[in-house]
Formats: C-alpha cells, sequence, structure tokens
C-alpha cells in the first residue's frame, strides 16, 4: 500500500466525499471471514496513513498494537485485539468528516465508522454486548421507571451520594467521577402538552415553514426539560408554533451506537409515522439534541436509502439555531435582545460538526449586542455513554482535556455546548467545577424572556 495520501484521493481536491448507504440486511454484512478481512484492509491503510492519530482512541490503540508487535507491521498483530481498536470508536464520523484522504470516491474506499459500526453489529449478533451497555442505551425504559413520582426522588438522591455512586460502579460499571444526569418525574412532554391535528398553510420562508413539531429527545424530555422549555420560549417569541407529534421513541443513536440495528429499526418504526404526520400538517421537526438531529439527517437515511418517508423527513429536520438562522436569512428572526451576553466559551459537539450546516449557533448568539463567541471544535469525550463507563473513563477525560483546558483559560463569562453531556463533561473536569449554559437558555437570556 501507499505510505500516504496520493492523488486519487481527497486532499487537494473539492469533490465532496461519496457516504455509500449501509448495508445491514446483507448478509454479507454480518460474515465474521468477510469482516475481518475488511478489518485488516482498512486497518493497514490507517497505519500507513496516521493522520487520525489525535482523534479518538481507536487510532492510537491501533497503532500502539502495530507498533509494538514483533514485525511493527499489522500481520504481527493478534486478530482478537481488533476488538479494542472497536471498542473505543464511538461513531463521531471525524475522522470521515474531516481527516481521511481515502473515503470514496477514492478507489480504496476507506469508511472508517462504518466498519466499526459493522464490527459492533456482528458483536450484538454473537452476543457479545454486556448487560450493562443493553441497559444504558435503553434510554426509554430506563427514563420512564427512574421519571416515575418518588422514584425519581430515590434515583436522584442514590446517583448524588457516594455510596450510590459505588453501586452503580459495581452493578453497571459506571464510573463514580463520570457526570450522570438527574431525572425529572414531570416530563418536558407532559408540560408542553401541545399537539396539532390542524392543517393551516404554512408560512414559507426560505426552507423553513414557521411552525414546528419538537421532537423532545430522550434525554430533554426526563433529564433537562428546561432546554426544551427556553427552546419553546424563543421559538414562540420569533411567532412560530411549536407543538408535539401525537408520540415518540428514542431516536435510535444509543442503539446504533451498540450495534443493535434491528433495535434502530423497530424504533424508526415507531417514530416516522407520527413525524410524517406533523409535516403533512404543515410542520417542521426540531430537535435540542445534535445526535438525534444527525440520526434522522444521516443514519437513518443510510441504513433505510429508499424509504421515502425517511427522506422526507430528512428535509424537515432542522437543528434549532439552524432553523433560527434560516429564519434570520429571511427577515423574520426578531432581534430585540435586552442582554448583552459577553464572552461565550462554545463547545462545538462533533454530531453537530458533521451535519455541515457551519456554526449556526455561534453566529445567532453574535447577533446579540456585547457578546462575543469562541467556538472550539474538539471533542468533549464523552460520546454518548463511552464517558461514563469505568473502562473508558480515564480515556475520554485525556480526549476532552483541550476542551477543559481552553474553557478554563478563556475566562469567559459563560461556556456551553449544544450538547447539554457534552457541557456536563466539561463540568466535570474543571478546577471550579462551574455548570455549563446551553446556547438555547442564553439566547432566551439574551431576548429577556
Amino acid at each position: 500500500m501507499s505510505d500516504g495520501p496520493t492523488s486519487q484521493g481527497r486532499e487537494g481536491s473539492l469533490e465532496a466525499p461519496t457516504r455509500h448507504a449501509l448495508a445491514w440486511q446483507d448478509p454479507e454484512f454480518y460474515d465474521s471471514a468477510a469482516l475481518e478481512k475488511e478489518l485488516e484492509r482498512v486497518f493497514d491503510i490507517c497505519h500507513g496513513c496516521r493522520r487520525c492519530f489525535n482523534l479518538c482512541n481507536s487510532f492510537p490503540t491501533l497503532f500502539d498494537l502495530i507498533d509494538e508487535s514483533k514485525t511493527g507491521e499489522l500481520d504481527a498483530v493478534d486478530k482478537k485485539d481488533f476488538a479494542k481498536v472497536v471498542d473505543h470508536c464511538y461513531l463521531c464520523d471525524m475522522c470521515y468528516m474531516t481527516k481521511c484522504p481515502y473515503v470514496p470516491p477514492h478507489p480504496w474506499n476507506v469508511d472508517f465508522p462504518h466498519l466499526m459500526l459493522r464490527a459492533k453489529a456482528v458483536k450484538n449478533r454473537d452476543g457479545g454486548v454486556r448487560w450493562r451497555d443493553k441497559v444504558l442505551s435503553s434510554t426509554d425504559t430506563v427514563g420512564r421507571i427512574a421519571g416515575i413520582p418518588v422514584v425519581s426522588e430515590i434515583v436522584n438522591a442514590v446517583n448524588a451520594s457516594s455510596l450510590g455512586r459505588q453501586v452503580l460502579d459495581a452493578v453497571l460499571g459506571v464510573d463514580p467521577q463520570a457526570p450522570i444526569p438527574k431525572y425529572h418525574s414531570k416530563s418536558l412532554r407532559s408540560r408542553l402538552k401541545r399537539t396539532s391535528a390542524r392543517a393551516d398553510a404554512p408560512q414559507i420562508a426560505g426552507t423553513t415553514r414557521g411552525k414546528v413539531a419538537l421532537f423532545a429527545t430522550c434525554y430533554i424530555n426526563r433529564n433537562e426539560p428546561g432546554i426544551g422549555l427556553d427552546l419553546a420560549a424563543i421559538f414562540e417569541h420569533n411567532g412560530i408554533e411549536v407543538a408535539l407529534a401525537e408520540r415518540e421513541n428514542c431516536c435510535g443513536m444509543p442503539k446504533l451506537e451498540l450495534g443493535d440495528l434491528q433495535a434502530v429499526a423497530d424504533l424508526k418504526i415507531n417514530n416516522v409515522p407520527p413525524l410524517i404526520a406533523m409535516i403533512e400538517r404543515g410542520y417542521d421537526i426540531v430537535a435540542p439534541i445534535p445526535s438525534c438531529v444527525l440520526m434522522f439527517k444521516q443514519e437513518l437515511p443510510l441504513m433505510f436509502p429508499d424509504d421515502a418517508d425517511i427522506a422526507r423527513i430528512k428535509r424537515h429536520m432542522f437543528d434549532p439555531f439552524e432553523y433560527l438562522a434560516q429564519r434570520h436569512k429571511t427577515g423574520l428572526l426578531r432581534t430585540d435582545f435586552k442582554r448583552p451576553l459577553g464572552t461565550i466559551a462554545y463547545h462545538v459537539a462533533c454530531h453537530l460538526r458533521v451535519q455541515n450546516i457551519g456554526l449556526k449557533t455561534r453566529d445567532i448568539l453574535q447577533l446579540v449586542p456585547g457578546t462575543t463567541v469562541q467556538p472550539i471544535e474538539r471533542c468533549s469525550g464523552h460520546d454518548g455513554t463511552y464517558g461514563v463507563k469505568r473502562e473508558f473513563r480515564e480515556t475520554s477525560m485525556k480526549i476532552g482535556k483541550p476542551v477543559i483546558q481552553k474553557v478554563e483559560s478563556s475566562k469567559a463569562d459563560f461556556y456551553a455546548s449544544d450538547c447539554p453531556m457534552a457541557g456536563h463533561q466539561i463540568e466535570s473536569g474543571l478546577p471550579d467545577g462551574r455548570p455549563p449554559t446551553h446556547p438555547l437558555t442564553l439566547l432566551k437570556m439574551a431576548y429577556g424572556l
């Protein structure tokens, strides 16, 4: 193989990479021998390139295995150790989107995240997934149980105690120092209670229609409903109707990261009809968690490339600040701000970066007079459930250290991340432990709402 990028790669090219559909329903996708062969092929390419050494820990793990082998080449690495590389991939897609010169249309056709997902899917099929991981990824079930009145108080009290964290560590392998969210018995969906069966004519402005159905997400619905309420207040202040679909389930991202693709498909079957119903009534879809937006914009379309309903949802799915930026572009965003925000250290979540929509959160917040936003485009190390697991906690903090250091040295008035879990990961590493302020909360403050 080559020692580095070739003229056939993306380096120096303006050609957009091609993302092939995920052939997860093809029997060969689960063929262990074929998977091992592809892992060898791609790992050897990565070994000869090494441009991704400073991203997630998959690459240092791979390179260390090779460098510490007898020959210093991939063929001397025990194939069983390939699983160590897979375990450190949390499917952020940053290697594919920002680093790799061999992604398609390059003839080497390297899609590292999809290869890792395939390996995870084979592991899941073969029963190699831990009970702990199945529990942590079952966000609907956990949220429903932990959100029961009285139960939520007990859960929160246990999670806040030293003894409770020791129990969590012993039973689920959740690191005692990792941030874990509180649970609310009164969910966001129960607080909003806004559904609509009307088919009003949409107020079209650019690509937006002026009325949105809020996909609450598991996390916002049960863990930080205040962020969802802030979103609703901001949108309604701007004359945008906010409603809820009749029902919603988890978007499927936690199960995707586990390789449980059938569970993702089952959740898709539950989520698509109510979202399509809202679109047919003239609504766009907005979700306040970047990974949930990405699920409908990228992951589900790649899993179901011929599904017309998924394609339709993709066209109408927006990040909140992406939606507000579209409204601003057409002169429909209110700029009657009451309060400056000073300096904001703004962490750009990986699942937002790979959507290729630009820094819309920064752009909107900087409309506020007396406000400066300092973007930090590095991984926080949280990455779904990765950062809370005992075996990965130290590594996750190492990955997030540059972000934490930049937040600390910025001396900013606020720090924020579109991903609230990433925000709390940063919080756990700051010497003073001060909490983040979500960008939607900051915008609501600026409006004086």
